[in-house]
């Protein structure tokens, strides 16, 4: 069978994945067929992309390690179309509540890669206004950044590394946090993404943060508890894992300060979107919700929420209007769900 001519890497690129991921220019097809062959003892799941361009990820993501891959391949939908999949409906850069997380900065891409080739991002924590949208949301406009960046085969190969910058997190902040929502996203990257994460790294947390992290660590694997470095407020060690030629002025890096809205805009211009084949909830009692200037991004002079200081997105007891008549797929039942699943 002829090699998959497919692959847009560079040719230093291929080196890597060559050396690193055991990839094998010449069974590249064979690979991905082995992978697509395994769909049939996965009845349950719909696998809505069996291309060769997206099976790939999967591949170089489990270093084509052909059993591995179809385990996360399998996940990947598992955990969108049958475990959260309230996470996946309406979901686009333009959803309300996303765009609000996206704006924040949720997450801040960098344009430039770092010495290795890894993609940049970078978690303000501080940008979360708690009352304006549930942490959820920042979780869902991570995984469609990450979505619109794995795209890229370079990305694949070379991965990414997560900065989250912990200062002036406070404890009102740290109360809307949960172990559940914690075991969600360590789920939710670890097992069921198609990436490499080189390295997270914080900066700046405060000691209830370094608390959290020492009760989430029985849930990392060996290797991505190895990845993951709490430098505190010296800056100095995380320029030694990125260089501070591509780092802003806000990570003590030589570049100016970042525009966090940009990444965002991209998205929005490109009206990036998935659809797992979760289907959209209908509101109750009324028409879907379009997306108007009401529901997308406050002017500067705008209010964000009402007189108590709660958001004004749902209905008139401050609901979430996602759900229909029946309670099935219902955003807001299923949001507080993962607030209170252990």
């Amino acid at each position: 069978m002829a090699s998959w001519s497919g692959s847009t890497l560079l040719p230093e690129t291929e080196d890597k994945a060559i050396k690193e991921l055991n990839e094998i220019p010449e069974n590249r097809e064979n690979d991905i067929q082995a992978i697509r062959d395994m769909i049939i003892t996965r009845p349950d799941i719909h696998f809505t992309r069996t291309d060769d361009v997206f099976i790939i990820r999967f591949l170089r993501a489990r270093k084509f390690d052909i059993l591995e891959a179809f385990k996360m391949y399998a996940k990947y939908y598992e955990f969108r179309q049958l475990k959260f999949r309230a996470l996946f409906v309406h979901f686009m850069a333009s959803d309300p509540d996303m765009y609000q997380a996206l704006m924040d900065g949720f997450p801040v891409v960098l344009d430039d890669t770092d010495h290795l080739g890894r993609k940049i991002l970078i978690l303000n924590t501080a940008n979360w206004e708690v009352w304006r949208y549930q942490y959820v949301q920042i979780f869902r406009a991570l995984l469609l950044s990450l979505e619109y960046l794995i795209q890229n085969e370079e990305t694949q190969v070379h991965g990414f590394v997560i900065v989250v910058d912990w200062t002036a997190f406070t404890f009102k902040q740290a109360s809307r946090l949960s172990l559940s929502l914690m075991k969600l996203t360590i789920e939710g990257l670890q097992d069921c993404f198609p990436a490499r994460f080189s390295g997270i790294h914080f900066i700046n947390q405060p000691w209830y943060i370094e608390a959290a992290f020492t009760i989430c660590r029985p849930f990392l694997k060996p290797a991505t508890k190895e990845k993951i470095f709490l430098h505190g407020n010296n800056l100095t060690t995380l320029h030694t894992h990125i260089h501070k030629e591509i780092l802003p002025t806000e990570l003590g890096g030589l570049l100016p300060a970042v525009n966090i809205g940009k990444f965002a805009r991209e998205l929005l211009r490109q009206n990036f979107e998935i659809n797992f084949g979760v289907s959209a909830p209908e509101p109750r009692g009324q028409s879907s919700p379009t997306l108007t200037r009401s529901m997308s991004v406050p002017l500067p002079n705008e209010n964000y929420g009402n007189q108590n200081g709660q958001s004004n997105y749902g209905n008139q007891n401050g609901q979430s209007n996602y759900g229909n008549q029946n309670g099935q797929c219902d955003k807001q039942d299923n949001l507080e769900f993962l607030l209170k699943f252990d």
